[in-house]
């Protein structure tokens, strides 16, 4: 038996990515690969980084699905399923919408595939394949990726390793609240341990939404880490500012740099979303720049589109992350995400342009899927883009210039400049590109046998 695993991407053109993203080993088709029994040969192609050979021979096709690269993963769905080769779908966005993606799909995994996935498999070698599989939630206990399905390709030069799974909070507009339920799981330290150390990279992202979640589980965790002399970032929230302890810590075992959510400045959005525990603004510079001072380098997020947004919402942000000195940032209008209670909201309040933007022929990166109550959508699209156009520009470049964290060294002062002019050039190349395929709308997609349906699970 043969299996084909495909990292889809966003969108492509002639068979070449229009929609860059920071082409990162991606760690599910690597979980995958580790689950698969040794029987089954494994090929792997990333839509990302390279065409995906179509007519190669292949006995089953599987891929996890994000909400962005749903319409192309339907797309290249379709065209295994002409050859009459079955597909299996998998990942946050068949989990929130099975109804949907089962009519895309042979199979589709409703949850996490590691409890499933070798079920998956044997059904499909005795010809006994099931159209939704339910998964359970995993222990996270020896999950150890397949990282050799990655050689030959052209990543950064950045491992990922999962530390937890979930997040223990409940924001409106976030796909993993919906997915999870506000559950949060640690990966054993001593797994993540000999995971690294297998490791050819030296450079890791630890991924989990927010891995000082639990204190106490942190610190031993960043004990552990010491001695393999890494570098590593992850996400986190400003209250590790907070705790000497944890923030010395980190910084020994390695922590070069975080992802911090901010989301808004303002208490009354905050509120709307469910995050009004995040810290008050009078208390941000002193955690920043203690963080900072520690050596940190930060990516501030941001997003907008909420009840209490303004024009002077975009440049009190601008300000906040030139003042702190954000190494990057990212500003976004809010994305109603299916099943999230944002989305519930926005569909009962008839805020939706699109009943699906993801799989709407009209719907273009960049615009903005709902009608925002304080600006029309033109103007929050246009804002966002000026914030954006702003940020990166060498006037703000110049003043984000600090020696303690962003240009402690020669290579992060090259790395600052090299990825702040990138990602400004990438601007101006991704505003206006429909999902998924220039060429083949999703809902003109024919299929030579019948379409399949969640009644039928």
């Amino acid at each position: 038996m043969k299996l084909t695993i495909i990292q889809p991407a966003i969108g492509k053109k002639d068979d070449k990515n229009y929609v860059r993203t920071w082409q990162m080993e991606p760690l599910a088709p690597a979980i995958i690969a580790s689950l698969t029994p040794k029987d089954v040969q494994i090929v792997f192609y990333d839509d990302r980084i390279e065409q995906i050979p179509y007519y190669e021979p292949t006995d089953l096709v599987a891929m996890p699905v994000e909400t962005f690269t749903a319409k192309r993963a339907y797309i290249i769905s379709s065209k295994f399923r002409e050859r009459d080769i079955p597909v299996v779908l998998g990942g946050i966005h068949p989990t929130l919408v099975p109804e949907e993606a089962i009519k895309y799909a042979d199979s589709v995994i409703v949850g996490e595939a590691e409890s499933v996935w070798r079920q998956v498999i044997e059904d499909f070698k005795n010809n006994n394949s099931k159209k939704i599989y339910y998964a359970e939630k995993t222990n996270l206990i020896q999950i150890n990726p397949d990282r050799s399905i990655f050689e030959g390709k052209n990543y950064l030069p950045l491992a990922l390793v999962e530390t937890g799974r979930g997040c223990v909070f409940s924001c409106d507009f976030c796909a993993i609240f919906a997915v999870h339920k506000g559950s949060h799981r640690r990966k054993p330290i001593q797994d993540v341990v000999e995971e690294i150390r297998s490791l050819k990279q030296k450079n890791v992202f630890l991924v989990d939404d927010n891995i000082t979640a639990n204190v106490t589980a942190a610190k031993e965790l960043f004990k552990a880490l010491k001695p393999l002399k890494i570098k590593w970032i992850s996400q986190a929230t400003v209250n590790i500012a907070h705790d000497d302890g944890l923030l010395k810590l980190m910084v020994d075992a390695g922590c070069v740099g975080l992802l911090i959510g901010f989301e808004s400045l303002s208490p009354e959005n905050l509120k709307i979303m469910n995050k009004s525990w995040n810290i008050s603004l009078q208390n941000y510079h002193s955690a920043l720049k203690k963080i900072r001072d520690n050596g940190l380098v930060l990516y501030g997020t941001f997003i907008f589109g909420y009840n209490y947004d303004s024009e002077e919402t975009f440049k009190e942000v601008l300000e906040f992350a030139v003042k702190e000195k954000f190494f990057i940032a990212a500003f976004n209008y809010v994305m109603p995400f299916p099943k999230t209670p944002l989305y519930k909201r926005f569909e009962e309040e008839g805020m939706l342009v699109y009943d699906k933007w993801w799989l709407d022929e009209k719907y273009h990166f960049g615009d903005v899927a709902f009608k925002p109550k304080s600006m029309t959508t033109k103007q929050l699209e246009d804002r966002i883009h000026d914030i954006r156009n702003k940020f990166y520009s060498l006037n703000s470049m110049i003043r984000r210039m600090e020696f303690k964290a962003n240009c402690k060294n020669v290579f992060n002062l090259a790395l600052f400049y090299s990825l702040n002019y990138s990602l400004r050039s990438e601007i101006f190349q991704k505003r206006g590109l429909p999902l998924g395929d220039d060429k083949l709308p999703v809902e003109k997609l024919e299929f030579k046998k019948p379409m399949l349906t969640i009644t039928d699970a």
